[in-house]
């Protein structure tokens, strides 16, 4: 966590006061939306165990989530939903959806680190961090606060369709899921533009 910290203060300079961290969670799933998050932090704030979402535990995470947003100096959530990612693909929604989360920020950062390789429009500086998630800690943040937001989302719409089991596989393709669909079709909630791809059998799908 420390060398996370480090990671971001390495950015800061005359120039640079404030750096937001950005990331995204849900970009391989077969239902729901892509979430993005944003966080920016003094450069004083610690927070312990803060990793890389994917490293952590539900639980972890959920505890995580209180502590960033009580430290956070702001922070904001991008939500760009599956009909929308069928018409302009899974990349431009996650890039959208961190532009919307960015918009949230109640002050505007002098920096924004980005992770992946991908940019969005932009009028503050970006910089894109590759495996940012697990080096640089606002990013970290962030991927925290998108997937625990997503997966708050896909457990209460889990309630209005249990037969895809939602609650445990967040909408991702699992072998349970895609039994479902092929049993019960598809839901509002259902990416059109991945099942081609990833189901086969296409034709036993209810749209």
């Amino acid at each position: 966590m420390k060398n996370l910290k480090e990671f971001d203060k390495s950015f800061l300079n005359n120039s640079v006061k404030s750096i937001a961290g950005v990331d995204e969670a849900g970009r391989g799933p077969l239902a729901g939306p892509v979430v993005a998050a944003a966080v920016i932090f003094d450069d004083k704030t610690i927070i312990h165990k803060i990793n890389d979402s994917k490293k952590l535990t539900a639980k972890v995470r959920e505890e995580l989530y209180d502590e960033i947003i009580k430290h956070a100096v702001s922070y904001g959530v991008g939500i760009v939903h599956q009909k929308e990612i069928d018409k302009i693909n899974i990349l431009q929604a996650a890039l959208k959806a961190m532009e919307l989360a960015v918009a949230e920020l109640k002050t505007t950062p002098d920096l924004i680190l980005i992770d992946g390789n991908k940019s969005f429009n932009s009028q503050t500086s970006t910089k894109t961090v590759v495996k940012g998630d697990s080096k640089s800690f606002s990013i970290a943040a962030a991927s925290i606060l998108a997937k625990v937001t997503r997966d708050r989302i896909m457990i209460a719409e889990s309630k209005k369709h249990p037969e895809y089991l939602w609650h445990k596989n967040k909408g991702y393709g699992t072998r349970e899921h895609v039994k479902a669909i092929k049993e019960n079709g598809t839901t509002k909630l259902h990416r059109k533009s991945f099942l081609n791809n990833i189901i086969e059998h296409q034709e036993e799908l209810r749209f």
